[in-house]
Parts: structure tokens; C-alpha cells; sequence
């Protein structure tokens, strides 16, 4: 079988699977998991294959046309390089660990044949996006996505939380594909051609007219797929859909598909330096500004949501220095490690007796009754916190190797300004992130919260997926040796100034963050659990409380209250209150979006109701007013007839005389 031939099947068994599951869901339940979990893994073996025959060598083009379109052609392309062959491996590899582990999360849930289909829907869809050699047929993936994840975020449509959080994912991400699908026909229309071989070829021969325009407006897609600032405030709400859910959508399908385009289309964007500064800007201010608020959230699946945004701009800062073999190398292990830290995250909730959510504040003596999680996630934050030799320190040190060497005029791949503005940047998010994910890890393990029931050990499914997947947690990392020649021959050997920078301040993060945390028990030792009031932080406490109050589950009859504990508020300080809510920056967008379109809406309504609809009342009541005299008129009385008929002859030959005699 050939590789053009593996590479095609390898979207289209999900696909299959999918439509098979969504057909069989109710008439044949048994055959439900199966078609959820085989047609995934074969695609999985069938990825590696195609990954080991491509061997990070030359790319696997192949084209047919898909439809004659008069001008600019689409085709139906395949164009498997080195990144692309690699994500697809890891899209394949997720996607079957969150169909396994969801036999079991989801084992009791009566809408898990819709679910597990939307899930394979959503894998064939991110797939085709890796694949795909042209423009259009990648946007058809894209957009299945966003479909698929307003589905599955709303998978608990019985709950507003979910209702609202499916609506706003749908709408922030279509927000951004507008300018993303007029960027595409601009490109198009500069290059000729919707492939990606034929638009890199334009580039590269300087025939792009308006490279800054097209850049800006790919960037406003790729910010709201990729969740980066300033469309990224759908991603935490999103978590209100099942985990395994938001391990698919946040580690390596969705979220990275917009990195992933940049990737594929990076010269495009080198082709305008004001379009690398705007990258590099928009990567800074995410790392930042999501490291502080992942630090002030409660909710364990929202710390981790605020992580995957602030990773995500590690690799959108690696682009923006013009290194996609750094960013894609982080990618990867992000994709394993988060998708790890979710899906031990979903244990924690399944063993709180929960659907969804979990309050880290409230959270108790959870090592000894999830040791599996407990085990795992600390090997997954050890990587997330980039602490060698765990995956994540080597491929964060590639982003920040890269930064560096721009910022210090060793590359021309990007302008200087944003070198450095992604340096800073990156290290201090390397400080927010060492410090938000020791907090997590205190407070879900050695938390002084209410003791949640037991429900017992978790299905086998789950927490051997958990191990399946810190084996690459812990030892992707040293790809970067055997594997250069799949991120374009870069070197990814650490370097050891930004070594040495980034792992003191990820430690410089832990020890603080310990220390505020021994500080803060200390205190808390001498206020029980739920007497708030007492403590000095009782204001910030209720204020998070109430803008948290939909994301908190119950535990049995106790009422929600803020850890005192919590070392995020003592590190925050006044800072905290408005980390925890995203820096208003919902309340910015109902300000200067929503109440206007609202108003607008209603101001619309009245003219309808009272303008419009008056004229239309108008126009009808004349003709019914006359049609009310007629049939008033037709009494049954032959003597009213007979006398009508009378008058009106006496009428008539009145009328005629009249007229006779002006004659």
C-alpha cells in the first residue's frame, strides 16, 4: 500500500467510524465503543506508518482536482512533511487515549453514543487539517472542528454553564474565521492557487502584494482557534463540557490547529515584519496575562485551560522569532503532557462523585485515594513546569533558545523587537507557570478541604491511559537528538544561557510558591475550614467566590467557601481578584459588544413591532372594515333584497335621465 494511500485513510477511518456510530447508536448499542475506539487506533498505527515511511525526508505531495472552478482551482491535496507527519501521530495517539478513557468516564452516560461520535467526527476533522495540501479543503477541517467542539462542550446541555459556554466557544471562534476566510481568498488570489506548495512558491518568489494585510488577517483566525489574546476568553468557560473533552480539545487537536496553519504557512508571515512584532506582542500578552489568572482560579480544569492558552503562546512566540521547529517541537509535548494533566485531572472529578468541575479548595487527602493521578500528574506538571529531563524543559528551552538568538542578532528569520519581546516574556511566564502548577499540586494533594465521598477505585480504562501517557511526558523531550531532521535540521540542543534562566526561574517559581503556601497553612491552621470571615483575605475570597460560583460543584451540603490556604492570594495580592475573572476582560467585550448589539436588537424589535407591523395593521384594516359592511349587508331577508333592488333601479334610471337630459 502506498503512503498516499495510508495517508488517506488515516482521516477517513474516523470519519467512518463517526457516521457508523451515529447510526448504530440506538439500534445497536453494543457496537458503540467499538466504533469508537478501533477506527481511532488504526488510524493511530496507520499515522505511524506513514510517519516512518516519511522519515522527516522529502514531503509526500499528491493533488487531484476536487471541482473545476473556473479561476483559482481546489484540489483535493495531500502535502506530508516532517510536522505534519509527527502531529498527525500525536492527534492520533490523544484522540485514541481520550476514546479509551472515556469508556469508562462516560460508562453510565445515556448520550455516549453521540459523544464518542462527535469525538471521531472531530479527529478525522483535525487530521484532514494536518494532511490537507490545499487551503479550502483545510478550512472544511477547520470549521467541522468548531462545529464538533460546540457540540461536545455543550455535551451537558441540561446545564446553562454548558449551554452558555458551547454558544460562546462557537461564536469568539467564528468571530475570528471572518477575517480568517478573507485572508485565505486574498492569499489565493495573490498566489493563483489554493495549494500550499504553490502559495509557498509565490512567497518565496516575492509575488505576494499585500503580505501584511493577508498576515493580520490569518492571525485573527488563528487567535480565536488557538485561544490567544485578546479571542481567547472562550477557552476556560469551555471546561464546562465532559474532561476527556477538554484533553481532546486542549493538548492537540483544536486549540494547536491554529499553530499549527502558522507553521505550515510561516513564510507568509515572515514576509511582513510588522505581522512577526503583531505575532510576538500577541504571544507575550497571552503567556502573561493567562500565567497570572491560571494563578487566582480555584477550579482545576480552569488552572489548566489558562495553561494551555499560556503554552500555546510559548509556540505562537516561537513563530513570531521564526522557529517552527521549536514550536512544533513543543506542540508535541504539550500535546502528551496536558492531555495527561486533563485527563488525571478527570479521575480527581470522577473520584469527587462530579461531572465536571472540582474546586482545588476543596479538595482532600486525594493521594492516597488516586494514586494513579496523583503519580502521573505530578510527572506531568514537572513537565509543564519545564524541569529537565522532563519533555517539556527541552522544548520550552527551544522556544526560549530561539527568542534568544533573534533578540541577540544571531538569525534574520524575525525583527529583533520581537525576539526580545518574546525572551521576556517567556521567562516570566516560566516564574507564573513553576508557581500556578506548584499551587495546583498542593492544593488537589495536600489540600485541608472537605472530604468528598468516596466512590471508589477508578475503571482500569482511565488510569491505565494515564501511564500510557507519561511515557512520553517524561522522555519526549530527548527526541530533539535523534529527531532534527523532522523539524527542519534545527538543532534542539539546550542552550546553556537560557537553560541555566529558565530552569532557576521555574525553581525560583516552585520554592516561592511553597513558601507562600507553608505561610498561608500556618494561618489557616487557626481558622477552621469555612470560617472566611475571620481570615484577613475574607473580602477577596468572597469576591472570587461569587465570580466562581458557577464553575464550583457541591459537595454534599457544604457551602462553597475559598481555601485561606490558597498561596494564589498571598502572591497575587489585590492583584488576585481580578486574575481570578480574566481581568474583566468578558465584561470589556459585554460593554463594548453585547449591551450595543442588544440595544441594537431591541431597538430593532420596537420599530418592527410598532412602525412596521402599525403600517401593516393599517393596510389590512380598510379592507376588513368594508368586508365587515358587506357581510352586514347579506341579512336573508328577501323583502331587504327585493327593496335594494328597487332603489337601486329608481337610482339608476334617475342617473340616466339626468345624463339624457344634459345632453
Amino acid at each position: 500500500m502506498t503512503t498516499t494511500t495510508l495517508a488517506v485513510l488515516v482521516p477517513l477511518l474516523p470519519f467512518l467510524g463517526a457516521a457508523a456510530g451515529l447510526l448504530l447508536g440506538r439500534t445497536a448499542p453494543g457496537f458503540v465503543r467499538p466504533l469508537a475506539v478501533l477506527p481511532t487506533l488504526t488510524a493511530l498505527v496507520l499515522a505511524v506508518l506513514v510517519a516512518v515511511r516519511q522519515g522527516g525526508g522529502q514531503a509526500v505531495d499528491a493533488a487531484t482536482e476536487l471541482t473545476p472552478t473556473g479561476s483559482v482551482p481546489i484540489e483535493l491535496a495531500l502535502h506530508i512533511d516532517g510536522f505534519a507527519a509527527l502531529v498527525a501521530v500525536l492527534v492520533g495517539l490523544v484522540a485514541s487515549c481520550v476514546q479509551i478513557y472515556s469508556t469508562g468516564y462516560l460508562r453510565d452516560d445515556p448520550r455516549y453514543p453521540s459523544y464518542a461520535a462527535l469525538v471521531s467526527l472531530f479527529t478525522s476533522a483535525m487530521l484532514l487539517v494536518v494532511y490537507s495540501g490545499d487551503l479550502i479543503v483545510l478550512l472544511v477541517g477547520w470549521e467541522i472542528m468548531g462545529i464538533c467542539s460546540y457540540f461536545l462542550v455543550g455535551h451537558y446541555w441540561e446545564t446553562p454553564e454548558a449551554r452558555a459556554a458551547s454558544i460562546k466557544a462557537f461564536l469568539v471562534t467564528k468571530l475570528g474565521d471572518v477575517p480568517f476566510l478573507i485572508g485565505l481568498f486574498a492569499l489565493a488570489t495573490d498566489a493563483g492557487s489554493f495549494r500550499i506548495t504553490k502559495v509557498l512558491g509565490t512567497v518565496a518568489s516575492g509575488g505576494l502584494d499585500h503580505p501584511t494585510l493577508i498576515a493580520l488577517l490569518l492571525l485573527a483566525g488563528v487567535a480565536g482557534k488557538s485561544a490567544q489574546f485578546p479571542l481567547h476568553t472562550w477557552l476556560p468557560d469551555a471546561m464546562a463540557g465532559p474532561t476527556p473533552v477538554s484533553a481532546l480539545i486542549h493538548a492537540a487537536t483544536m486549540v494547536a490547529a491554529g499553530v499549527y496553519f502558522v507553521a505550515r504557512l510561516l513564510p507568509v508571515f515572515q514576509a511582513s515584519s510588522a505581522a512577526m512584532v503583531v505575532l510576538a506582542v500577541m504571544a507575550a500578552v497571552t503567556m502573561a496575562g493567562s500565567g497570572l489568572a491560571a494563578l487566582a482560579q480555584d477550579d482545576i480544569k480552569r488552572v489548566l485551560a489558562y495553561s494551555t492558552i499560556g503554552q500555546l503562546g510559548y509556540m505562537t512566540g516561537a513563530l513570531a522569532v521564526g522557529d517552527r521547529g521549536a514550536a512544533v517541537f513543543h506542540l508535541l509535548s504539550h500535546g502528551a503532557f496536558k492531555a495527561l494533566l486533563f485527563l488525571a485531572a478527570g479521575v480527581i472529578i470522577h473520584a469527587s462523585g462530579t461531572n465536571s468541575l472540582a474546586a482545588m479548595s476543596r479538595m482532600k487527602d486525594l493521594r492516597t485515594r488516586v494514586p494513579d493521578a496523583y503519580w502521573t500528574m505530578t510527572v506531568a506538571l514537572l513537565a509543564l513546569t519545564a524541569i529537565p529531563p522532563f519533555s517539556g524543559f527541552f522544548s520550552k528551552e527551544a522556544v526560549l533558545g530561539a527568542a534568544e538568538h533573534v533578540a541577540t542578532g544571531h538569525t534574520e528569520h524575525a525583527p529583533g523587537a520581537a525576539g526580545w519581546i518574546v525572551l521576556v516574556a517567556g521567562l516570566v511566564s516560566a516564574v507564573l507557570t513553576a508557581a500556578y502548577a506548584t499551587r495546583l499540586w498542593l492544593l488537589a494533594f495536600r489540600g485541608r478541604g472537605v472530604e468528598a465521598p468516596d466512590h471508589g477505585r477508578q475503571p482500569l480504562t482511565m488510569t491505565v491511559v494515564l501511564w500510557v501517557l507519561a511515557v512520553p511526558s517524561l522522555a519526549f523531550g530527548l527526541a530533539y537528538g535523534p529527531l532534527p531532521g523532522w523539524f527542519d535540521g534545527r538543532d534542539l540542543t539546550p542552550v546553556l544561557t537560557t537553560s541555566v534562566l529558565g530552569t532557576g526561574l521555574a525553581l525560583v517559581g516552585v520554592i516561592v510558591t511553597y513558601g507562600a503556601w507553608k505561610h498561608t497553612s500556618a494561618m489557616a491552621a487557626q481558622v477552621p475550614v469555612g470560617a472566611v470571615a475571620a481570615h484577613p483575605d475574607a473580602d477577596a475570597g468572597l469576591v472570587e467566590a461569587e465570580a466562581i460560583a458557577s464553575h464550583a460543584p457541591a459537595y454534599g451540603d457544604v457551602a462553597y467557601t475559598p481555601d485561606p490556604a490558597d498561596p494564589g492570594r498571598l502572591l497575587l495580592g489585590p492583584l488576585h481578584r481580578h486574575a481570578a475573572v480574566g481581568f474583566h476582560l468578558d465584561a470589556v467585550y459585554a460593554a463594548l459588544f453585547v449591551r450595543p448589539v442588544q440595544a441594537g436588537a431591541t431597538l430593532v424589535r420596537f420599530l418592527d413591532r410598532e412602525v412596521v407591523d402599525t403600517y401593516v395593521r393599517g393596510a389590512g384594516a380598510l379592507p376588513r372594515w368594508l368586508g365587515e359592511a358587506v357581510r352586514r349587508a347579506q341579512t336573508g331577508n328577501l323583502q331587504t333584497y327585493v327593496s335594494a333592488l328597487l332603489a337601486g333601479t329608481v337610482v339608476l334610471v334617475v342617473a340616466a335621465l339626468l345624463v339624457a337630459t344634459g345632453a
